[in-house]
């Protein structure tokens, strides 16, 4: 493994647990922080302004159709702060349940697209991707509890609202989710195991099954990281490498797409949660690092890759 030390700017500061950023084509970039419960869009001049207050926990946030915001919510987090730190711990106190929500950007209105499957409530909605069939896949990382912890889920769903399903099932807490260039492939990474998976689409929204191993798992392992690191969100840039923000390095972890090499690009902060692609050709990475509360952004060495809305 590589590490290598990008130069970095810092576009924002005091941002309470920045994640899900978005790049837009103003130069902006909307992002939630979670903490603070709200939808924000930072400028390029570093002021922070707050587009909606969605309650809970949003978590996730991308561009959909008709130029609005999806966001997943995982429903709430309890924090712990000490000085120049901040960092989730375990399920709100006034947790009642996950959602997918839609926000104007422009006049911060929003309503609740989906908070269940089949009758199941959604637990702790984290990270989305959506493809170019008028669907989104999102991740379902569960809640944690001072004893105990739910199990995994990836749904897939159509942006006007009218279905959802359950596609993966158990995961180990997924959360970034994205998809190749081709759209064939759907990655989802694990955040205690720091595994990334690979799942063959034979449709917008159907997996074909790899038939594993140990108990028929739909996917293959892309690669892994050793020692003590996490997966968080994830991007996908425009040579299909996957680009993992790293939990505990402080990293973000560029993937080959066949798994054969993982180089680090270290970030001054232990909890680098997710990282998109904006500017020209899409070569400028924007990363949240989250304990500290800031927005900043690096060179990458390829461009990004556009994404569907």
């Amino acid at each position: 493994m590589t590490t290598l030390t990008p130069a970095i700017k810092q576009i924002a500061s005091g941002l309470r647990f920045p994640e899900g950023p978005v790049a837009m084509p103003d130069g902006s970039v909307i992002l939630v922080e979670i903490e603070r419960r709200t939808l924000s869009r930072v400028t390029p001049d570093g002021k922070v302004h707050v587009i909606a207050t969605l309650g809970g926990g949003p978590n996730g946030a991308a561009m959909g159709p008709g130029g609005k915001i999806y966001v997943t919510n995982n429903g709430g987090l309890k924090f712990v702060e000490r000085p120049g730190k901040l960092f989730p711990v375990l399920q709100a106190d006034d947790y009642t349940g996950g959602s997918i929500q839609i926000v104007d950007p422009e006049t911060g209105k929003f309503d609740t697209l989906y908070d269940r499957c089949d009758g199941q409530k959604l637990k702790g909605p984290n990270d989305l991707v959506f493809d170019g069939a008028g669907g989104f896949w999102f991740t379902d990382l569960g809640k944690t509890r001072e004893r105990d912890s739910d199990r995994g889920v990836v749904y897939y769903a159509k942006a006007d609202g009218s279905m959802i399903k359950e596609a993966i099932f158990p995961l180990e807490r997924p959360n970034g989710i994205g998809l190749s260039p081709d759209e064939k492939t759907l990655y989802v990474v694990e955040t205690p195991t720091a595994r990334c998976w690979s799942f063959t689409l034979s449709a917008p929204g159907e997996i074909e099954s790899a038939n594993g191993p140990y108990r028929g798992e739909k996917g293959t392992v892309v690669a892994g990281l050793g020692g003590y690191q996490m997966f968080d969100s994830l991007a996908v840039d425009g040579e299909g490498h996957i680009c993992v923000a790293t939990l505990i390095t402080g990293a973000v972890s560029d993937i080959w797409p066949d798994g054969s090499r993982v180089d680090q690009y270290m970030l001054p902060d232990m909890m680098v949660t997710n990282v998109c692609f904006g500017g020209r050709d899409l070569r400028t990475a924007y990363a949240t690092l989250s304990m500290g509360g800031t927005l900043v952004s690096f060179e990458w060495p390829r461009p990004g890759l556009p994404l569907r809305h």
